[in-house]
Order: structure tokens, then sequence, then C-alpha cells
């Protein structure tokens, strides 16, 4: 995907994220009859914006850092330098007037709607297409260099198991080596030519685990184009929708990958392509550009297919496992992998950069598979703001539940100074995730 969609659909993804998250704020506020100073999408730090306008009490604006936004309540002690307040008598439109019980309502209502954007996004997913099981555990093609050749599998081979669980679909294959697993060892009992074997791979070859990286795919995937960029090289050779490659530089293509691993290791070179039209033979040459790709979308899978469909009862159940399993189960299991040192802290934790370039890639699988990386997203960033951190809201909740405990708030100096560290320390955070980014690319 080019650069400039790759920007767009990271905007589109930030923009609908915070704006859903500030406006949980926003909307609490109002209801519990505070008012609220300020309403931004993006940060504006220096006073640098794209623009502003004031509607009754509200500010309304777009700051130019894209790093998250922020809802300004009137009488909240948070990370902004506005404290003037603190030495006036508090007001009864102010947050620092009301019950507990609702000022911890406005603290969570961004963590909520998160929640509740991504449980809607599953549901939508669920009920529109259901769940899609690739039924095959036969490897297709290995690509050169990669791990599984390393240690021996190949193209034919079953994976009847990863780790103790057994495999059924392809589906499996990727959970339980791409998720599951992530960050520890794996354990793969194959099938070769009717032998089965137990293959151990150590986590330490694993420490740059993709697909890719590992090298298998599942079998019966025809190279078959599913899509082609407005521009590009694909574009200008004339490759459409539906076009199978048969050949490229002289090697026929029976798998979608073997295709993708010639574009990627051919940067900027020219490829010789046959490909097949509707019965017809057609040929040209083709360079991959600087980034490897030439703008297509390749791959159809051939074999059977296990559809699981679901009403709008149904899934409402499998829209909460989904919430569960791919939000708090797999963020849990990240952190502590994190914590114990089995994934570097510099690979797993990524920023604005990664974030754009994954909404590039799930936009590349069709709109609900962009909708899929926003759900998760959204569910990743709910609970990130609801860790006890200062600056955070789950930071801010910490202090109520304080107050609420002890019927006594915490000191405004004590506030100001630990909210303040906290947004120092977490902007610090930010800029080496960036940094972290950039380095990665």
């Amino acid at each position: 995907m080019d650069v400039v969609s790759t920007i767009l659909y990271f905007l589109i993804t930030i923009v609908i994220l915070v704006f859903v998250h500030e406006f949980g704020h926003f909307a609490a506020a109002k209801l519990c009859k505070m008012k609220v100073d300020k309403f931004y999408l993006f940060f504006d730090f220096f006073n640098l914006r794209i623009f502003k306008f004031v509607k009754g009490d509200t500010e309304y604006g777009l700051g130019i850092f894209p790093l998250g936004g922020y809802v300004k309540v009137a009488g909240m002690i948070d990370e902004s330098m506005d404290k003037d307040f603190v030495n006036q008598p508090p007001q009864p439109w102010e947050f620092r007037s009301k019950p507990v019980w609702q000022r911890m309502f406005v603290i969570t209502a961004g963590v909520i709607m998160n929640t509740l954007l991504a449980f809607a996004i599953f549901y939508t997913i669920n009920l529109v297409e259901g769940k899609q099981k690739m039924e095959t555990n036969t490897v297709g093609y290995v690509t050169p260099n990669s791990i599984a050749v390393k240690y021996g599998i190949q193209p034919g081979s079953q994976i009847i198991s990863v780790n103790g669980n057994p495999v059924n679909y392809w589906d499996d294959v990727r959970g339980y080596v791409f998720i599951e697993a992530m960050g520890e060892d794996v354990t793969l009992r194959v099938r070769t030519n009717g032998t089965e074997k137990d293959i151990f791979i150590p986590k330490s070859d694993l420490s740059e685990l993709s697909e890719r990286s590992f090298g298998i795919f599942p079998s019966q995937m025809e190279p078959m184009i599913q899509q082609v960029a407005e521009t590009g090289p694909a574009k200008n050779l004339g490759l459409q929708k539906g076009d199978v490659i048969t050949e490229a530089n002289g090697n026929p293509i029976t798998h979608s990958q073997q295709f993708v691993d010639i574009i990627k290791g051919n940067a900027g070179k020219d490829i010789a392509v046959k490909w097949n039209r509707n019965g017809s033979v057609m040929n040209g040459v083709v360079k991959p550009a600087a980034d490897s790709t030439i703008g297509i979308g390749i791959g159809k899978y051939t074999g059977t297919v296990k559809t699981i469909n679901y009403n709008v009862i149904s899934a409402i159940p499998q829209g909460f496992n989904d919430l569960w399993h791919y939000g708090v189960v797999l963020f849990v299991k990240s952190m502590w992998k994190i914590i114990k040192g089995d994934i570097a802290f510099s690979k797993a934790v990524g920023g604005p950069v990664k974030i754009a370039q994954y909404a590039g890639q799930s936009a590349e699988g069709g709109f609900l598979s962009f909708l899929g990386f926003m759900a998760m997203l959204s569910i990743t960033l709910a609970i990130i703001n609801i860790l006890p951190f200062p600056a955070l809201d789950g930071g801010h909740f910490m202090f109520l539940l304080y107050e609420g405990i002890f019927r006594k708030p915490v000191s405004h100096k004590i506030q100001i100074v630990v909210q303040n560290v906290g947004f120092i320390v977490l902007m610090a955070f930010m800029a080496f995730v960036v940094y972290n980014d950039i380095i990665n690319i």
C-alpha cells in the first residue's frame, strides 16, 4: 500500500478511536451537569492547532499532534497547566463539586466507550460474515531461508498439533503459533509422508516471529490477484483482479506466497511475468517499487471453508468472547511475557508509525479486516487507559477510589505533582515509542 493510503487509514483509525474515547468523557460530564472547557482531537501543545471554534461554554478544536486528544472539564486537576481554580471556591458546575460516583463515571466513560466500540465491531463482523475456517492443516509452501526450512518442515507436511493443541484448521496454526505461543518455545507435531515426528523450535529462534519469517503457508492458495492498487507497477503493467500468475522469471508459480517472495526479493529489478486471464496467456515485465511491492493483493484459498453463521442474538455472546479473547486475554498474556523477558519490549510496543503500517495492511484485506484491526486497537487503548498510572484515566480513578474509601480527597498539591510528573513520563515514553517505530521501519 502506498504512503498516502497508509497515512489516510492511520488518520481514520486515530480520529475514530480518539473521538469515541473523548466523546465518552464529554457526554458523561454533560450528563452530570459539569462544564466542559475544551474538547480537542489531537494535542495542541504550544497552542499549535489546525482550527478551533467556541460553542456555548466549550472550545472545540483540532490540534496538530496526532498522539491522542483530551477533554478539559472545569474544576478537574489533570495534566494541563490550568490550576487557577484550586484557590477559588468550588462552583456547582465543576468536577470537584460532584459526588465521587459521578466523577468516577466521567473518568471511566472514555474506556467504556472504547470497549463498547470494540464490542460493536466484533458483533458486526460476526453478524455479517461469521467465522470462516480454512479446512486444511497441510503446508502448501515454505519460504526459502525461513525458520521452517531450518527445522525441516516441507511442503505437503501436515501440522497435527502445536504445543499439544490439536490442529484442525489453518486458522488453528496461525492462532497457536503466532498469537498463543508468542515469546514461547514451540513444539510442532508434523506428519510427513505418513511419518509423524515432533519438531521443537526454541523461542530464541522465534524472536522475529511473523508468518513470513516462520515460513509456512497453507496448501491450495491459488496465485489469483484479488485487488490492484489504483497506482503502481501492477496497474502500469495492466494486471487485473482475477488474473492468475503462472510464471515469474521463468519459474512456474503454483502458490500465491511463492510470487510474493519473488517480488520481495527483487525490489527495483525487472521481473518477467506470465499470467492467465480467462484462458488467455499474457505476459509482461514488472519492476517492484523500493518497498518491494507492486500494488496487488494476491491469493485465493481454493479448498473447503467451514463457515459458522450467527444471527442477531447468537452474535452477542460471540462478540463478547472475541472482545475478551482478542482484547483482555492477549493483552495480559503479552504484558506478562514482556515482564518475564520472553518478548523484547522494543519489539512488542508500537506507536503511530507501527499503527499506520498495521492500519494500511489490514485495509488491504478489506473493510471488515480494517474494522477488526480497529476493534483490537480500541480495546487495547481501553485497557491501557484504565491502568493506574498518573495522567491516564486509571490514575485519576485511583485518586477518586482513595477519596471514596477514606472520605477525603488527596491534597491538591499531591495531585498536581503526581499528574504533571506522570504526564512528563508518559510524553517521554511516547517519544521513545515513536523513535522505536522509526528505527524498526
